[in-house]
């Protein structure tokens, strides 16, 4: 039996997205760099958005390159509307057209907050982020996206469960699932998938205050095949969404996640 793939290592690339034109938001770090190289090792041709991290965006752009395909980094917050726009457009303008969009950009405010004691800045923040900015990125791809294209939106366990503390990003992620249940009828006719892949813990930048501590062990314990997921493990099930493998999937919750919340 193989080994479990260390960090940032590269898989074996999946077949049928030689020349996609692939939109990653977030793509700067964690399961959007990872998904974003995935594509790239495929032959797709990649954009990513960054919002704060502009080294960050140029070394993907630089080891997407390396790879052989062509990249570029779109900066801008997104939970500006205008920015969505843009990311779509520039995408567009860059490879002629859009096959596949990953909606993975989001925020996760570390500390637990009971509802009762949440500011409503923190709802609102959260929400801007979280949910506004993916219903506008999302609504410009799917106007730009060629027929029988693909949409994958990286939402999360507390979707699904809730997450005490953390209502705020668990509502937001919730909303993101039944988006996509929405979105995936009406954008059937032309043939456009919509799915979510749904992570649960992932030792990325997000979750580094946390995991990176003793508390690493006991999430780790919390999962019965007794690891926290890499960000590569997200992006596979991710890219797989965007192959014609995955043609007939539409509408779909997959749970990465270890075993840890089995609601499918």
């Amino acid at each position: 039996m193989s080994e479990t793939p260390r960090q940032g290592a590269m898989v074996p690339p999946l077949a049928g997205l030689a020349g996609a034109r692939v939109l990653v938001t977030g793509g700067s770090r964690g399961i959007g760099r990872a998904a974003a190289l995935l594509f790239a090792a495929c032959g797709a041709r990649v954009a990513i958005t960054w919002a704060t991290r502009s080294d960050a965006a140029e070394e993907v752009v630089n080891d997407a390159r390396a790879l052989g395909a062509e990249c570029i980094a779109i900066g801008g917050d997104l939970a500006e509307a205008a920015a969505g726009e843009r990311a779509v457009a520039e995408t567009v303008q860059a490879f002629g057209g859009l096959d596949c969009f990953v909606g993975n950009h989001g925020i996760w405010p570390v500390s637990d907050v009971p509802l009762t004691e949440m500011p409503y800045e923190q709802w609102r923040r959260t929400m801007d982020v979280n949910l506004d900015s993916m219903f506008h990125v999302t609504q410009h791809a799917a106007r730009a996206l060629a027929d029988n294209g693909r949409i994958v939106l990286v939402t999360s366990t507390a979707a699904q469960r809730g997450e005490a503390g953390h209502g705020d990003y668990a509502a937001s992620k919730g909303a993101l699932v039944s988006l996509v249940k929405g979105l995936c009828v009406e954008l059937a006719p032309r043939g456009i998938t919509v799915n979510s892949v749904a992570p649960g813990w992932v030792d990325t930048d997000l979750s580094a205050a946390v995991l990176r501590t003793e508390q690493l062990e006991r999430a780790a314990a919390s999962i019965p095949l007794r690891r926290v997921a890499t960000a590569e493990d997200i992006a596979g099930p991710v890219v797989f969404l965007c192959t014609p493998m995955a043609r007939h999937i539409t509408g779909e919750i997959m749970n990465v996640n270890g075993g840890s919340v089995l609601c499918g």
